[in-house]
C-alpha cells in the first residue's frame, strides 16, 4: 500500500508531519492510499483517535483526501503543487501565447491618474481609522453594477479577484467542504480550493457557461459553494447567455444555502452583456477586477454581495493587511471615471483576433472555443505532443493540465497580441500539432 515508506510518530502532529515529509520528498505519490486508521494505529502502537486526528490535520492542509469506503489517499494534486509550474518556457525568438497577459498596447497610461491620486493623498493623507474604501470608486462601481443588473449590496475592495475569492470562501466554509468549480477553469482557483482544505467538484463548461445538469449533481451531492465566471471564462472564453443563466438560477433556487461567487474579471474588455446569477441564494458576491482592463499590477478588485458576507470579508481584512491602498483605489476610480480605456475598441480588438483564429482553425477542421475574452481553447488528443510541436514552430501555448480537473485534454492560446499576419501561420501550426481534432459539445 505504501511501499517501503514507513509512517512514523507517536502523536497526531508527528504522524501528520511524517506523511507531509514523505509527500514533499516524493516518497508518497499522488493517489497512493493510506492505511486504515485502526491498522496504522496498531502498527504504531497508538490510539486510533490519534491517527484520526493526524488524518484530519492532513485533510485540512490539503495533503490527503477521503474517498468514503475507499479510505484516505494522497491528493492527486497536493496543495503545495501550483499549476503555474505547468508552464512552457518561451524560446528565444518564440511567441508567448501561454501566460494570459493583456495586450500592453491596449492598456492605458497610468501616470496622470497616479499623479492625481498622489496629489490627493498629499492634501489629505490616509491615516489609521479612515474609511478603507474610496467613495469615488464606490460611486462609479455601484453605478455600473446597477446597470448590469447586479443586486444592491454593500461594497468593499480586495487585492484582485483571487484575493476576493479566497476571503469569501474562508468567510463561510470549513476544511473538508466541497466547492463546485468550472472544468476547465482558472488554474489559480483550482489550486486555491485545495490549499484552503476544501474539495473541488468539477462542473462541465460549454460555450454558454457551466452545465446546469452538472451543477445540480454537484449541489445535490453536497457542494456548499459555486465559483462561476460570467464572461471571458479562463481558459475557454465561455460567456453566460441569458438562457443558460436562467437555467443555472433555477438550480440555485433549489439550493438557497449555496455560497455563490461570480467572477467578472472580463469587465471592460468584452462586448457581451453580463447575466448575473446573484440574488437567488442567501450568500453571494460579484467580483470585478481592474487587472485585465488597466494592467495586472493594479491589484484592485471591487466586491459586492450580501451584508453578512461583505462584513465578514471586511472584518478579516482588518486583521490582515487592513485595507487595499487608497492610492491604488483612487487611481482606478479616476481611470474608470475618465474612461481611460475605450471599452468598445478594446473589446472589438480582442474579439477580432479571437474570432479570426477560431475561423481559421475551423477552415482547417480544428475544433476550438472562444466566445469572449483573450483566450481560445482547443481540445486535443495529446496535450504534451501538441504543446511540444507548437513550441518547435516557435509558438508557446499553455497546456490544458493547468486548467483541468476531469475534463478532456486541451491547450489554451492567448490571442491578445496576435496580428492579422499571425493568424494563418498559427492556424497552420495548430492544425498540424493537434491532429486529429476531437469534436465534442462540452469543452
Amino acid at each position: 500500500m505504501l511501499g517501503e515508506y514507513p509512517i512514523e510518530g507517536r502523536g497526531a502532529a508527528e504522524i501528520a508531519a511524517s506523511v507531509e515529509r514523505a509527500v514533499g520528498a516524493g516518497d508518497l505519490r499522488p493517489g497512493q492510499t493510506l492505511p486504515p486508521m485502526r491498522e496504522l494505529a496498531a502498527r504504531l502502537g497508538v490510539n486510533p483517535n490519534t491517527v484520526a486526528a493526524a488524518y484530519r490535520t492532513l485533510r485540512e492542509r490539503g495533503v490527503i483526501e477521503t474517498a468514503g469506503r475507499r479510505g484516505s489517499r494522497i491528493r492527486p494534486k497536493p496543495a503545495t503543487t501550483g499549476r503555474e509550474e505547468l508552464r512552457v518556457e518561451v524560446p528565444a525568438g518564440g511567441r508567448d501565447l501561454a501566460t494570459g497577459n493583456p495586450d500592453p498596447a491596449l492598456l492605458p497610461h497610468l501616470t496622470a491618474a497616479l499623479v492625481a491620486a498622489a496629489e490627493e493623498g498629499d492634501r489629505r493623507p490616509v491615516l489609521y481609522g479612515d474609511d478603507p474604501v474610496d467613495p469615488d470608486l464606490v460611486r462609479v462601481a455601484r453605478a455600473e453594477l446597477d446597470a448590469d443588473g447586479v443586486p444592491d449590496g454593500p461594497l468593499t475592495v480586495t487585492s484582485g479577484s483571487l484575493d476576493a475569492i479566497e476571503r469569501v470562501l474562508a468567510a463561510h466554509l470549513k476544511p473538508g467542504d466541497a466547492v463546485a468549480v468550472e472544468d476547465p477553469g482558472w488554474g489559480s482557483v483550482l489550486d486555491l480550493v485545495p490549499a484552503l482544505g476544501l474539495r473541488t467538484v468539477p462542473v462541465g463548461v460549454d460555450d454558454d457557461g457551466p452545465s446546469p445538469e452538472d451543477l445540480r449533481h454537484a449541489l445535490d451531492s453536497g457542494a456548499r459553494a459555486l465559483i462561476v465566471t460570467g464572461r471571458a471564462q479562463n481558459p475557454t472564453g465561455a460567456s453566460l447567455t441569458a438562457t443558460r443563466a436562467r437555467a443555472l438560477r433555477a438550480v440555485l433556487r433549489d439550493h438557497p444555502q449555496t455560497l455563490l461567487i461570480e467572477d467578472d474579471h472580463g469587465h471592460g474588455i468584452v462586448d457581451l452583456p453580463l447575466h448575473p446569477l446573484a440574488g437567488v441564494t442567501r450568500h453571494w458576491v460579484v467580483v470585478r477586477s481592474a487587472s485585465k482592463a488597466y494592467g495586472p499590477d493594479l491589484r484592485v478588485a471591487v466586491l459586492t454581495g450580501d451584508p453578512v458576507t461583505v462584513d465578514r470579508v471586511r472584518g478579516r481584512q482588518r486583521l490582515g493587511p487592513g485595507w487595499v491602498s487608497l492610492l491604488l483605489q483612487r487611481t482606478v476610480a479616476r481611470l474608470w471615471t475618465e474612461g481611460a480605456v475605450d471599452r468598445v475598441t478594446v473589446a472589438q480588438a480582442y474579439a477580432a483576433r479571437r474570432d479570426a483564429l477560431v475561423e481559421a482553425l475551423a477552415e482547417r477542421g480544428v475544433v476550438s472555443h472562444g466566445r469572449s475574452g483573450m483566450n481560445v481553447w482547443v481540445p486535443v488528443p495529446d496535450e504534451t505532443g501538441a504543446v511540444a510541436r507548437l513550441l518547435q514552430q516557435g509558438w508557446a501555448v499553455a497546456p490544458g493540465a493547468r486548467f483541468r480537473v476531469a475534463s478532456r485534454p486541451g491547450i489554451r492560446i492567448t490571442i491578445s497580441t496576435l496580428t492579422e499576419e499571425d493568424i494563418s501561420a498559427l492556424a497552420d501550426a495548430v492544425s498540424a500539432a493537434v491532429r486529429p481534432s476531437p469534436a465534442r459539445v462540452y469543452v
